[in-house]
């Protein structure tokens, strides 16, 4: 069991943070195919580096036996120890437009504490829309866009971009009680679950991190220059396909996979995915695409208050 003591900690030399911005949530765990939660939050790390503003408290929240930390061993003695790390952080976007983010660790305990304490800081702080992203295996081939489903209170994104809606129960995540508990505050979320070819879904799948970045892009309007990602994504697709292509067995399977989807898609009447695997947007066309997204908003939806 967890030790007592305060779930988190407020960070004294925190920025200020503004009212009004939009809430991204990135926690890997349970499930995390083509590490594409893992790939975001690490861009968003190195990338765009996070002020932090509020420290939760691993000792409290993480199973330390189940998800062992990271200790370097050097020759004949202990180096750089890295804890877990779950923070809530000011963040700019590619633009330098700022957001919250949550990022880090999936608690493994005091599920429902941790959900009132971000839904409460999250309507102290007025947040304007919350959304998160997570990835499953799933039956696709990556020759043809990779598809997502999306949840929550936002029916405009589910609409468009969900190309799969089940019927099912499966194993909650922690991402999935703050989406319910948002809901239920009458907070405008959504979820994005990434649908990753299950062949691919223990690698690190640089595609499935894009289109988690571009999920929350066509969610929220912040833009993410994910060049060296798609860089990366294009020379592992190579490898790919030259695997396949030098098996029989594998083309086989591949081609089964692409008709199958072909035929679902075909006769669906559910959203599109949101990017084409082999015409991934620039970061230029993503800036075009967010100027397109700010002139259809309504007057006064970027009016933003600011906490004295």
């Amino acid at each position: 069991m967890p030790v007592s003591g305060p779930l988190y900690e407020r960070v004294a030399s925190a920025p200020h943070v503004p009212a009004g911005l939009p809430l991204v949530i990135t926690m890997t765990g349970f499930t995390d195919a083509g590490s594409a939660v893992s790939r975001m939050v690490e861009y968003f790390r190195e990338e765009l580096e996070p002020a932090p503003v509020v420290v939760f408290s691993a000792d409290i929240l993480l199973d330390y036996r189940a998800r062992r930390p990271i200790i370097t061993f050097d020759g004949d003695h202990l180096t750089d120890f890295r804890p877990p790390r779950l923070e809530l952080s000011l963040v700019h976007d590619s633009l330098g437009q700022p957001f919250l983010l949550l990022h880090g660790f999936e608690p493994d305990f005091a599920w429902e504490a941790f959900a009132e304490t971000v839904v409460g800081f999250a309507e102290g702080l007025e947040v304007s829309s919350v959304t998160w992203v997570h990835a499953i295996s799933m039956p696709v081939p990556h020759t043809r866009p990779l598809g997502t489903t999306v949840s929550g209170t936002r029916s405009d994104l589910t609409q468009a971009h969900s190309v799969w809606q089940p019927h099912t129960q499966v194993p909650a995540t922690a991402g999935h009680l703050l989406e319910y508990r948002f809901a239920q505050s009458g907070a405008r979320v959504a979820g994005f679950v990434l649908l990753v070819p299950h062949y691919l879904g223990d690698t690190e799948y640089a595609a499935a991190a894009i289109v988690g970045l571009d999920s929350v892009s066509v969610a929220t309007g912040l833009v993410f220059d994910s060049d060296e990602l798609r860089d990366e994504n294009r020379e592992y697709l190579e490898k790919v396909d030259a695997q396949v292509a030098a098996s029989q067995e594998l083309t086989a399977m591949l081609r089964g996979l692409e008709e199958r989807y072909d035929a679902y898609m075909a006769g669906s009447t559910l959203g599109q995915p949101i990017i084409h695997t082999g015409d991934l947007p620039s970061a230029e066309e993503l800036a075009a695409e967010l100027e397109r997204f700010l002139a259809t908003r309504k007057p006064g939806d970027d009016d933003r208050p600011t906490l004295g």
